[in-house]
């Protein structure tokens, strides 16, 4: 994964403001050149795939999109290569190899090379393959701590990479590594500022107290602060883990959002009684 990261003399803390978005009302992203950056038309509403997990809220004056996989109703999967064994490469060919009623929402996530497949810690369908990665080195992804975002069933958590190594036995079904934490046990990273000057359209994972996962995505340029403030003080999250920046991509079948890019790994929330029922 190819990331950059500059993080100068702090800013001044903004204060917290954070709002609902009217329903389907669409979100444009705007580069550091001032620029759009091109992304799927405004979504709307689309009944056969039911209600949307994903809702659009403002933060700090940031638009941000912030989806919900909840144990009870949804599973957690990865998915990186196709039927041919090469990557999807996109969301959308990902969502043309899969029925879309099946799914809730898919992001991307993970450590990822040129050739876009995973590296990193990586498991798929309990597979593993790529293995865990606590060496040191340049960009985002070696800003330690980083973590892994894993599971099996209905529970899902986020660890540091040592505490991963240290704590968890069993191979999970699924698990996806990447960097940095942005909340460490319900604090910063200590090396990420509360408004640093590096800003980029970003996602970022947690789980809940409940069990619940947390994705969001942002539809403007974020630091890493702002984002890290979102998930400790509007979703109670303690742990959250920074996914990608710049090509951050989002797949919500009930909203028809489906972002351009080319992406890695990916995160993928499906509806459980649409996995029972085929």
């Amino acid at each position: 994964m190819k990331r950059s990261l500059a993080l100068a003399a702090s800013l001044t803390l903004a204060m917290c403001a954070c709002s609902q978005e009217p329903a389907g009302e669409s979100v444009v992203k705007i580069a550091l050149d001032g620029s759009e950056i091109e992304e799927t038309p405004a979504p709307t509403p689309s009944a056969a795939a039911g209600p949307s997990a994903c809702e659009t809220v403002t933060f700090e004056d940031v638009a941000l999109t912030h989806c919900v996989a909840d144990p009870a109703q949804h599973r957690i999967d990865m998915a990186n290569l196709g039927a041919d064994k090469q990557p999807f490469g996109s969301l959308g060919a990902f969502a043309g190899s899969v029925d879309p009623a099946t799914i809730a929402f898919a992001i991307n996530g993970g450590m990822y090379g040129d050739d876009l497949k995973a590296i990193g810690y990586y498991v798929q369908n309990g597979e593993r393959l790529g293995e865990l990665n606590r060496g040191d080195g340049t960009g985002n992804f070696y800003m330690k701590p980083n973590g892994v975002f894993f599971g099996t069933g209905g529970s899902w958590r986020v660890l540091g990479s040592n505490t991963f190594f240290e704590t968890v036995g069993d191979r999970p079904e699924f698990g996806t590594q990447s960097g940095p934490l942005l909340l460490i046990d319900g604090k910063l990273h200590p090396e990420i500022q509360d408004d640093g000057p590096s800003k980029a359209i970003r996602n970022a994972v947690g789980v809940d107290a409940s069990g619940k996962a947390h994705f969001v995505i942002s539809g403007a340029p974020v630091s890493f602060g702002q984002l890290a403030r979102f998930f400790r003080d509007q979703l109670k999250v303690s742990n959250a883990l920074y996914l990608d920046g710049a090509v951050s991509s989002l797949w919500d079948p009930a909203t028809e959002r489906l972002d351009k890019g080319r992406v890695g790994p990916i995160i993928v929330v499906t509806k459980r009684e649409k996995a029972a029922a085929e």
